[in-house]
Parts: structure tokens; sequence; C-alpha cells
């Protein structure tokens, strides 16, 4: 190989990887992205969704059962009509700390430009008192009970 080749090849492969990018949003953030129709993936459980409700037009799509198993490229199948690679996602679970895993799953693996993880999660947007609603099985992606 040539050094000209390699440079071209190192070159294209950090400007993949720079267009992926994972953003840390707070609840101020996270309620104007979701009001100009970013779309919001709650990734808790189903048991989770019923004991403290949900971000009114979130998506339920679980992606790590109650037993800590992820089956990460069929989650994708399913966020895929939701959100395409090209067009950003918000994902929110209880703390932020099953959003991290998944928002790198998406940036650096599944192709997904820009990925939106709700540092403080669905505690911190209810302990300000913002707006929760019951779930309903129009918002749920993945049928309770099943792995995603």
């Amino acid at each position: 190989m040539t050094k000209a080749f390699l440079v071209l090849a190192v070159l294209c492969l950090s400007t993949l990887t720079a267009r992926a990018e994972i953003i840390n949003i707070d609840n101020a953030e996270l309620a104007r992205l979701a009001a100009s129709g970013v779309p919001v993936i709650d990734i808790r459980t189903a048991g989770e969704w019923k004991e403290t409700g949900v971000i009114a037009g979130s998506r339920l799509l679980t992606f790590f059962d109650e037993s800590g198993r992820s089956n990460p490229p069929q989650w994708l199948e399913k966020l895929k009509p939701i959100a395409r690679p090209e067009q950003p996602v918000i994902l929110v679970c209880r703390s932020g700390n099953r959003t991290r895993a998944a928002a790198q799953f998406l940036a650096e693996q599944a192709g997904y430009k820009t990925v939106y993880n709700v540092s403080q999660g669905i505690k911190a947007w209810s302990g300000d008192g913002r707006p929760m609603v019951p779930p309903s099985t129009s918002m749920a992606v993945c049928a309770p009970g099943s792995r995603c």
C-alpha cells in the first residue's frame, strides 16, 4: 500500500466516526427537541412505564429486559420505522445509564448521526414536575412482555 492510500483511508475513517454524535441533554432540551418533532424513545421496561408513566408522545421500545439482556439488532429493526439513521433521535431511561449504552450502539454500530441521551433520565423529568401520562399500547413499539 502506498502512503497516500493509507492517509486517505485514515481520513475517510475519521470522517465517518466524526459524523456520529451522542449529545447529552437535560429536561429543557428534551422538551424543546420533542416539541420540534424529534422522536423520544423510552427504552425502559413495561413495568417501569407502568410504575412512573411516560413522556407524552414518546415511543416505548425496551432495550434491556428485566434480566439485563438485550438484542440490539432486533431492537434496531423496531426503531428504524420511527427514526432512520440520518434522523436525530432522543433516548430516555430511568437515570441515563441504559441510554448511554443504547446511544453508543446507535452511533458507533448502527450509523445514527445524532443521538440525544437524556442524561438524568425519567427520574429527573418527573422530579422537575414535568408532565407524565400512563403508557398505552399505541405508544408501544415492542409488545409488553416480549424482548426487543
